[in-house]
């Protein structure tokens, strides 16, 4: 679907219809499978954990520039916040030094770096970073908090899974409607419209690269070192 012919409909439909297949086959990979049908270890949603903070600290320390910006600042609201939500699971799954020696994926690197470029450069592309993750993470993301929880024990949206707690909305299904309400009102032209949502498929597709790797990674830790 293209941004510039679909000026009756809102625009909350068309970036989401638009990015259904590279937002299906994110959510199929097959790491995720794997993690949701409990065929994964916790080692593993550590693992994702800690890929999640490099791309949440790149989304929020862009977000402290863009917060008057006409296009980008509507979105940018603190109850979204999740880097301290991370770092309080991180030290749950790995203790207190959980960043020492933490390093991102490549995959991860190049997502991280390309939200951060977007924040600095272009915040309609923020937006589209910021719409994959934030209204994400308050949909399918509950799914995982709910397969962690019972999969691995967990305190019900305790620690090991506060990053997909929002403490700060109580109505998630409110919020998301205004969210929406927001992108449909968001201040950019039908051709930038079309920009964010080719940057929306270009972020599921970084997911889905991440996810590649998570997997390959995993399945190299399953076979172990090699025997001499």
């Amino acid at each position: 679907m293209d941004a510039t012919t679909t000026s009756g409909t809102p625009f909350s439909t068309v970036i989401r219809v638009a990015s259904h297949a590279q937002h299906t086959e994110a959510e199929t990979s097959t790491f995720m499978s794997d993690l949701l049908g409990g065929r994964l270890g916790v080692e593993a949603y550590a693992r994702y954990t800690e890929q999640l903070w490099f791309v949440y600290r790149a989304l929020e320390d862009g977000a402290a520039s863009l917060r008057d910006d006409p296009v980008a600042g509507p979105f940018i609201q603190p109850e979204l916040m999740r880097t301290a939500e991370l770092e309080r699971d991180l030290a749950h799954l790995r203790g207190a030094s959980w960043h020492d020696g933490l390093a991102p994926l490549p995959a991860t690197a190049a997502y991280a770096e390309r939200v951060a470029r977007c924040a600095r450069d272009w915040p309609a592309g923020y937006v589209a970073h910021h719409y994959t993750r934030y209204l994400g993470d308050l949909s399918g993301g509950q799914i995982i908090r709910d397969k962690a929880e019972k999969t691995w024990g967990f305190a019900r949206k305790g620690d090991g899974v506060r990053f997909y707690v929002f403490e700060q909305i109580p109505n998630p299904a409110a919020f998301k409607r205004g969210y929406r309400e927001l992108l449909d009102a968001v201040n950019a032209d039908d051709l930038e419209k079309q920009r964010i949502v080719d940057e929306c498929k270009r972020a599921f597709d970084y997911n889905g690269a991440v996810f590649r790797e998570l997997g390959a990674a995993t399945k190299s830790s399953r076979r172990g070192p090699l025997s001499a």
